[in-house]
């Protein structure tokens, strides 16, 4: 059940794919954004202006990322709750964002590219500048050619991508872990599920064996039982990847720790129970909430 908010205003201190794609692989990264029109790649500009003319005003930018972030989160709750808002094409791949409604993956996504965005001094940001932060951490190596397997589609990736291009510290190991014996097959299993793969048949063997270079990995969690004594070292801002138990991919779930007036560390993420973005119980409370979640990964954005 959901616990009675207190003071929700965040603690702020000062502070291959060849053939039908060929093209495309020619386009460069500051091409990437343009390649299907921003009327179809990014929805909600009302919203994003009212949210960058107020973190202006704030003078935002000067505060560290993590708080930045909750800032920017705060302005999202209760956006509804839309699936699979990153498949937006039939067949070409780009940069995208909704401000009207977002899943789990595009709520931390968005909220940590405009907290990038702001670090750029403007009398005036565009959505330009916000897709260009989307692709920076969206895509393998931050660039998108077009091709549906340039996405990082599985979080654990994204977090060693992430951290390899040091746009996060991946500090999960940092405390009590376990290896996690995942198999990693949602994706080509599901492949009705995914509008890019329902549509190209010949991306499901390339997916398939993406995942199978997944599940190679030793990706490393914290367990459940583990977390309500590090809570108190979480931050603002911490990209919380919610490891599942059982095969499919390595997590389920992913959010942000939003800390409360009383130093909780709050799980704020785009909810399928209550079909908004909302700011939940402790991330410790709301993991055992369900028997799938086995523990979580944390990233610290940079």
């Amino acid at each position: 059940m959901f616990i009675r908010r207190k003071k929700l205003i965040p603690r702020i201190f000062p502070i291959a794919l060849a053939a039908i794609l060929a093209p495309l692989s020619l386009i460069t990264p500051s091409q990437a954004a343009e390649m299907l029109p921003q009327s179809a790649t990014f929805i909600g500009k009302d919203k994003f202006q009212k949210i960058s003319q107020k973190a202006i005003n704030n003078n935002w930018r000067k505060l560290n990322i993590g708080d930045r972030m909750a800032a920017i989160a705060m302005e999202l709750e209760g956006v509804p709750y839309k699936a699979h808002t990153l498949e937006i094409h039939n067949h070409i791949e780009s940069p995208s964002v909704n401000f009207q409604g977002l899943d789990c993956w595009t709520f931390f996504e968005t909220v940590l590219g405009m907290a990038k965005m702001l670090e750029t001094d403007k009398a005036q940001y565009s959505p330009s500048d916000l897709l260009n932060q989307i692709e920076h951490t969206r895509y393998r190596d931050g660039v998108c050619k077009g091709n549906y397997l340039d996405r990082i589609h599985y979080l654990a990736e994204w977090y060693s991508d992430n951290d390899k291009r040091k746009n996060i510290d991946d500090i999960t190991k940092k405390f009590p872990t376990t290896t996690m014996p995942n198999v990693c097959n949602e994706m080509s299993q599901l492949w009705k599920h995914y509008r890019y793969l329902k549509h190209n048949p010949e991306l499901r063997t390339l997916m398939a064996q993406s995942e199978q270079k997944m599940t190679s990995m030793k990706v490393k969690m914290i367990p459940k039982a583990e977390v309500a004594a590090i809570e108190k070292d979480l931050k603002n801002g911490d990209i919380i990847g919610i490891a599942r138990h059982g095969n499919g991919s390595y997590c389920s779930h992913v959010g942000i720790i939003i800390k409360d007036s009383d130093g909780q560390a709050r799980f704020m993420h785009a909810s399928t129970t209550y079909k908004k973005v909302v700011v939940d119980q402790t991330i410790s409370q709301y993991l055992h909430k369900f028997k799938k979640h086995a523990g979580i990964l944390i990233a610290r954005p940079k």
